[in-house]
């Protein structure tokens, strides 16, 4: 029997098109199943006793990065993917604000093990563009460490001209792209309210022009998106990124977020169901990157270790 959610979108989407075999983690690190958490629309980091820094991670991509998560509290995004990592998203929003001070964020920093790092990765527990000293602490991170930065982003907040200006502050910037069309980006990304996909692309279009640094856009493929390769091609020739990346939900969606869901952990340590996703085999990820190659002559990279540099 199809296993339907009503999304925040106002849509209903069947989860059995996307996900696979289920199974729970023991019960552990002190969660309960009904915690419940709250944003903090505030500089005071006193109450804080998670690190704003987390990893050094294995990246398929990048080697070594070190992520930075400006938000830590509890998940904050635009977006409510189907396959995000962090799991259903506790606060969909659109409004910025100031979640952890830079000045704690460098504290967390001078603490960590970021001289293992080949890069620093603004991600964590949501959309980084939703913190409002975004561009501050790019900065400062670069001024400390030396080390390339990277943003990771969705490209809801392309509009605002001062988070174009936080993102021209890092080094490279990765904006999502899973659909060619509005319904698709409905069901599978799910954003806030008034959010539109032809929107996303004109701003990412425009960002692309203002930035001097590496923008790659990162597609994730799954099965709801998996034949429309040839309509994906062209949004991306719109864009014009310096390069297309190839993803495939290969982490568990979890039943909610707990911190760990920012990095990499222990699945049979976790505080809540998981969920493995479907993802697309190898063999159709090598199609799919000679697909994009050929219809746009830009250069592809996939999880599974290929790089098609047309």
């Amino acid at each position: 029997m199809k296993s339907c959610q009503r999304v925040s979108a106002g849509c209903i989407i069947s989860r059995e098109v996307l996900l696979g075999e289920k199974w729970k983690g023991s019960l552990g690190m002190g969660f309960s199943e009904n915690m419940e958490f709250e944003a903090v629309d505030a500089g005071e980091d006193g109450d804080l006793h998670e690190s704003t820094i987390y990893g050094p991670v294995d990246s398929w991509r990048f080697g070594k990065s070190l992520g930075v998560d400006l938000i830590v509290r509890t998940s904050t995004c635009s977006f409510n993917c189907v396959y995000c990592q962090l799991g259903h998203i506790q606060d969909i929003t659109t409004e910025r604000r100031l979640f952890v001070t830079t000045e704690r964020v460098m504290r967390d920093l001078k603490a960590s093990a970021w001289r293992g790092s080949d890069i620093i990765t603004f991600s964590g527990s949501g959309e980084p563009t939703l913190a409002l000293n975004l561009g501050e602490a790019v900065r400062a991170i670069k001024e400390y460490t030396g080390i390339t930065t990277h943003v990771l982003t969705n490209g809801t907040l392309l509009h605002l001209p001062e988070v174009r200006e936080a993102l021209c502050a890092a080094d490279r910037v990765s904006v999502k792209l899973d659909a060619p069309d509005e319904k698709t980006f409905q069901r599978v990304n799910r954003p806030a309210a008034g959010i539109t996909l032809e929107r996303i692309i004109e701003e990412t279009t425009r960002f692309r022009a203002e930035f001097k640094g590496h923008l790659d856009s990162q597609v994730m493929y799954l099965l709801a998106n998996r034949s429309m390769t040839e309509a994906l091609c062209e949004i991306l020739n719109r864009i014009r990124p310096d390069e297309v990346q190839l993803n495939t939900p290969k982490r568990a969606y979890p039943a909610e977020w707990f911190i760990e869901t920012r990095g990499r952990y222990d699945y049979d340590r976790a505080p809540a169901k998981l969920t493995k996703l479907r993802v697309i085999e190898p063999e159709e990820a090598e199609e799919v990157e000679r697909i994009i190659a050929e219809r746009t002559g830009l250069p592809v990279s996939s999880v599974y270790g290929g790089e098609n540099d047309s």
